[in-house]
């Protein structure tokens, strides 16, 4: 098991392990949410999760069509995970929250038309789109 924190402790994430559905989306909304270029995720099957204390919601219309629901902690400000109606059985949890140096790295970096020019998601096998997708991946 892996526990993804807010940064107060107050909400959090159990996760069952590690998963290889990680991607970086460099979409607007994720470059906001974050304060940073992009966003990265990790996405869980959502019934594989257990999640503890008390965030607060907020909806948004995302760019690949239909609601982004994000939960954060209403104390620290932390995002801690997010749900897509597109992706309605997943959850994506923040990599930032997961606080582990060896996580997996992206298999999939997204929404690159509004990606920083300076930035670069390399690997084997990366795949780079230019709007968004997990339905693909594996793992």
């Amino acid at each position: 098991m892996i526990d993804a924190r807010c940064s107060c402790g107050a909400v959090v994430v159990s996760l069952p392990g590690p998963t290889s559905r990680v991607a970086a989306c460099h979409c607007i909304e994720c470059q906001r949410r974050t304060g940073a270029p992009f966003g990265v995720g990790a996405f869980y099957p959502a019934d594989a999760v257990a999640i503890s204390g008390a965030p607060k919601e907020y909806a948004r219309h995302g760019e690949s069509g239909g609601t982004v629901r994000s939960y954060f902690c209403p104390d620290c400000g932390s995002t801690v995970y997010w749900k897509a109606e597109s992706l309605p059985a997943m959850i994506g949890v923040a990599v930032g929250v997961i606080a582990d140096p060896n996580f997996p790295a992206p298999i999939k970096s997204v929404f690159e038309r509004s990606k920083h020019v300076w930035v670069e998601i390399t690997g084997a096998g990366v795949e780079h789109l230019q709007q968004g997708s997990l339905r693909k991946t594996s793992g």
